[in-house]
């Protein structure tokens, strides 16, 4: 199985664990070995999981201002440990890759391989919840017809970016792509970058 189909079924396990009690307080119960790449797919898109449905309470008109701060500073926290995980992915396929030899035409490429797998785990969360408003039995006919055809392209971006991810790690094995991570450096949440933060008294 390809690096892009192994990640696909752990995403759609963890999605589909996650909607099991479908709450953002659900504990995790990742069945993989801990610190294994398979643990920290499960991970990811646990993560995400939470987040999406985080972004969607905080969306309510008639939310409590309290809540919604609070809610607010759970996503900013979540995006934190989502970049974190993200550059510990890429640090995975750094130590694969490690011993490959770049050809000296080698070029690097526009997002590294974990951002890849970062954009795949959202976009099984897309195709779930579009499946979902597609087969809704309260939905409208027309609102189920465009869900339907928003669903063909999410499974047609889906074999797009499959493909082009096994294709990124094909040229790095092969030594026609290199990888180079930059780390994200996220200010606003560095109390030493943040003026709001620093500046308090």
């Amino acid at each position: 199985m390809d690096f892009s189909a192994m990640s696909y079924q752990i995403f759609e396990k963890a999605t589909d664990d996650y909607h099991v009690e479908d709450h953002v307080d659900t504990p995790i119960n990742n069945p993989y070995e801990l610190k294994s790449i398979e643990y920290y797919l499960y991970l990811k898109n646990w993560i995400d999981a939470v987040q999406w449905h985080l972004e969607d309470i905080i969306r309510n008109p008639d939310i409590n201002p309290v809540e919604a701060l609070a809610i607010k500073r759970r996503i900013d926290k979540s995006n934190q440990e989502r970049t974190d995980l993200v550059e510990l992915i890429d640090s995975y396929f750094l130590e694969t890759y490690k011993e490959v030899k770049a050809l000296a035409d080698a070029t690097i490429n526009t997002e590294s391989p974990a951002w890849a797998v970062d954009r795949l785990s959202i976009l099984v969360l897309k195709i779930y919840h579009m499946h979902q408003e597609a087969t809704r039995p309260d939905a409208e006919p027309a609102h189920k017809t465009a869900c339907q055809q928003k669903l063909a392209v999410l499974l047609e971006q889906k074999k797009d970016l499959s493909s082009a991810l096994n294709q990124l790690l094909d040229d790095i094995k092969e030594g026609r792509k290199f990888m180079k991570v930059y780390k994200q450096m996220k200010m606003y949440n560095d109390p030493s970058l943040n003026p709001v933060l620093y500046g308090k008294k």
